[in-house]
């Protein structure tokens, strides 16, 4: 008898995710991402969390397309000194979705390096449930995470097969915000 084919979701902290890695000096090419997910991992669903900011429909689309269900957050914005900054913490939602999936899934990979996501690992983990995390920075994620090595993946080992070519990187957002910014003191 044939075995079946584990059903495999993945979950992604895209703030996380986002922030690890330009702190690292690359950019991600998120259609690199989710094939890489796909043809690694086999990956059936890959859901994509994020902060919903008016203006930034291209990216949501381009995201969409690219295969992710893309889960939006209400951001909240607020202002310290002159900059803009943008809140949108994702945790919750994806805990919640994660859960709502849960009969429709063998096994999960959880893409970030927070350790607001202790308890779902733990749980996926005691369930058999969990089958990798996806570490975005090597060198920077909890310590809440360390007990769970065994199923790390450090996606900065990815950059030249899942980055950006030069010269495409986070530019476009930091010249919004300053945009932004511009505009309010006038």
């Amino acid at each position: 008898m044939p075995k079946k084919k584990k059903i495999t979701y993945a979950f992604v902290d895209s703030q996380n995710l986002n922030l690890s890695v330009i702190s690292q000096g690359w950019s991600l090419d998120f259609k690199k991402f989710y094939i890489y997910l796909k043809d690694k991992y086999k990956v059936k669903k890959v859901y994509l969390f994020i902060g919903y900011v008016p203006g930034n429909q291209d990216l949501y689309t381009y995201l969409q397309e690219a295969g992710y269900i893309v889960i939006f957050k209400p951001t909240l914005e607020y202002k310290k000194k002159e900059d803009v900054f943008i809140k949108g913490n994702v945790d919750a939602e994806l805990v919640l979705q994660a859960m709502i999936q849960y009969p429709n899934y063998d096994q999960a990979i959880i893409i970030s390096g927070d350790g607001d996501f202790h308890c779902l690992i733990e749980y996926l983990q005691e369930k058999k449930k969990l089958y990798k995390i996806i570490i975005p920075n090597s060198q920077k994620f909890s310590a809440l995470l360390r007990k769970f090595r065994q199923y790390f993946i450090y996606l900065d080992q990815l950059s030249k097969k899942i980055g950006k070519a030069k010269g495409k990187g986070h530019k476009k957002v930091k010249n919004k915000r300053k945009k932004r910014n511009k505009k309010e003191k006038e």
